[in-house]
């Protein structure tokens, strides 16, 4: 029998602290415009469609930061299963491996574990987010111009975690009753990339097949 989702994805797994919306913002009101949407048990597709009058921006770091915080729990319950020994490397079966690049320690792309890419990626997100520059929260402040390929970089490889989760990790899922909740994300993951096509194509081919399946 499926758990809730509190049940599931319980808070002291959390593999990093949630990033908020602070109270009074015009992104906090999107984002309670969102989840208001998503709990209403509208078709997922329209629940990501841009709202009339808002801003494309707003929309997108909302989400992003919304999708940081969900595949990060997700991620987060799974890792007491994604080791150094389980996952040496961090793949996608045996077709599709994921090198690690930074402008900091790895500026050229290594070969590393799994649960070493996930840290270094969440790490990376978090920095970003919490950067003024990057997603500023203050009112007036314009977004960077090239705030949307961040973006793109970001989904891309939030996208990697869905690859190695359901291709190394789905008993795990199927074990918690957790399967449900973990494609209800995914579909609205990909519902949110195709609409505003943010992710190219070629990234999605790891699941295809269960996309197909599922997103129909």
């Amino acid at each position: 029998m499926a758990l809730c989702l509190k049940q599931v994805f319980a808070k002291d797994k959390t593999f990093r602290p949630r990033k908020r919306f602070e109270p009074g913002t015009q992104r906090f009101e999107l984002y309670k415009k969102a989840q208001a949407s998503l709990k209403s048990g509208l078709d997922l597709r329209s629940v990501v469609r841009l709202p009339p009058g808002e801003n494309i921006d707003d929309w997108i770091a909302v989400h992003v930061v919304d999708f940081f915080n969900r595949i990060n729990l997700i991620y987060g319950t799974m890792a007491e299963h994604c080791s150094e020994t389980s996952c040496p490397v961090m793949a996608g079966g045996p077709r599709y491996e994921y090198r690690w690049q930074d402008e900091r320690q790895y500026r050229r792309p290594a070969k590393l574990s799994a649960p070493l890419y996930m840290a270094l990626l969440m790490d990376w997100i978090e920095g970003l987010i919490n950067d003024e520059d990057v997603f500023p929260t203050r009112v007036g402040v314009p977004f960077p111009k090239n705030f949307q390929q961040v973006c793109t970089k970001i989904l891309t490889r939030l996208f990697r975690v869905f690859v190695h989760v359901y291709i190394h990790h789905f008993d795990s899922i199927l074990s918690m009753g957790a399967e449900a909740h973990v494609n209800t994300c995914y579909k609205h993951f990909y519902y949110f990339i195709q609409e505003f096509s943010l992710v190219d194509q070629r990234e999605l081919e790891p699941l295809k097949e269960m996309t197909e399946r599922i997103c129909h």
